[in-house]
């Protein structure tokens, strides 16, 4: 959705019948980030994250979007651009009360990606990288005059397999909805 160093806060219309990526907009306007996010910004597809079960962990809701991922590679993909990635972790990053998870993935062709197979590696690799991603995400909302966004987990970056066990959660969630189990709302496939 969003290249790494772009402001134009670009988004997955899932309002939209077949969810094309378009520019966010508020009143009318269109919506820019007040900071350059430090890595490619995008979702997985076929993932959601339902806004009718408390995640257990996080103690609320999904926020009705597809699973975040950022890219943390050292190309800057497209917006637009279907990648694989290899997840490595992921935060649970509280907005509004609602649970918005963010994985923290590598792009699988990236120079660093064989040294990168979980969390603790990017600490490891890419010393500060979790901090710089986590402080991104708590403060961008600032630069709107809103205020320090808040994260569920004791703020950790949790490991690999804990990512890969709530992107299933989420896909499945996503099969339910698709199928009709699970009122859609206002998505729109």
């Amino acid at each position: 959705e969003i290249p790494r160093g772009t402001r134009a806060k670009m988004e997955a219309a899932i309002k939209e019948p077949s969810n094309p990526i378009l520019q966010d907009t508020k009143k009318g306007k269109l919506r820019y980030y007040g900071i350059d996010p430090v890595f490619n910004y995008g979702f997985f597809p076929q993932t959601w994250e339902d806004p009718n079960i408390t995640h257990e962990d996080a103690g609320c809701v999904g926020d009705g979007d597809p699973v975040d991922v950022v890219e943390i590679g050292e190309k800057v993909l497209a917006s637009g651009t279907v990648t694989t990635v290899k997840p490595l972790g992921v935060l649970c990053m509280i907005d509004d009360g609602e649970a918005d998870w963010k994985v923290i993935a590598i792009d699988s062709n990236d120079p660093k990606a064989a040294q990168l197979n979980d969390i603790e590696d990017v600490e490891k690799v890419m010393p500060g990288k979790i901090a710089e991603v986590r402080e991104w995400f708590r403060t961008y909302k600032t630069h709107e005059g809103k205020g320090l966004n808040n994260f569920g987990l004791n703020e950790e970056a949790m490991n690999r397999e804990y990512t890969l066990r709530v992107v299933q959660t989420c896909h499945d969630d996503w099969a339910k909805l698709r199928m009709g189990i699970t009122s859609q709302g206002d998505f729109q496939f």
